[in-house]
């Protein structure tokens, strides 16, 4: 896996948000964030938020993280936002230091795919500790993603 550490600075996302675990993902009847997305895509938000930023990608941020993958967290799919809005929920982007994993092929199966890849990436390096402030996936093309993961 060709990884990349990238700066990041702070930025704002607005969109829809959930609560969720990991958990509660992996059974399709408790499952909160193909519905959310669902919802974002068939209401057309990535075009209706107010404040878009000009030429934003398309985001799934987590954050509010309890603990560590096991524990609650927040996802919020979204667009980049000049300032937070009053009709959507925002979250700030933590600046940082971030990993960079990027996949390619038909969605959600290549994002579902690489998370796993980002699990077992972590299980095998312990040395390189996440963060759990901020994480969020960049959708860049149909077929294209790349996943932001906060570093020490």
């Amino acid at each position: 896996m060709d990884l990349k550490r990238q700066q990041i600075d702070a930025f704002t996302v607005a969109g829809l948000r959930v609560r969720t675990t990991n958990a509660t993902e992996h059974q399709p009847e408790t499952a909160k964030i193909g519905p959310m997305w669902g919802r974002f895509f068939g209401e057309e938000l990535a075009e209706t938020i107010p404040g878009k930023s000009a030429n934003s990608a398309i985001y799934g941020v987590y954050s509010a993280y309890e603990s560590d993958a096991s524990g609650e967290f927040d996802v919020t799919a979204g667009v980049a936002v000049n300032a937070p809005t009053k009709d959507f929920e925002s979250v700030l982007i933590e600046a940082g230091e971030y990993l960079v994993f990027e996949a390619q092929g038909p969605l959600p199966d290549a994002v579902i795919s690489t998370w796993g890849k980002i699990w077992k990436f972590f299980e095998e390096n312990p040395q390189i500790q996440r963060r759990y402030a901020t994480d969020f996936e960049a959708y860049t093309g149909p077929e294209s993603v790349s996943v932001y993961i906060g570093v020490r």
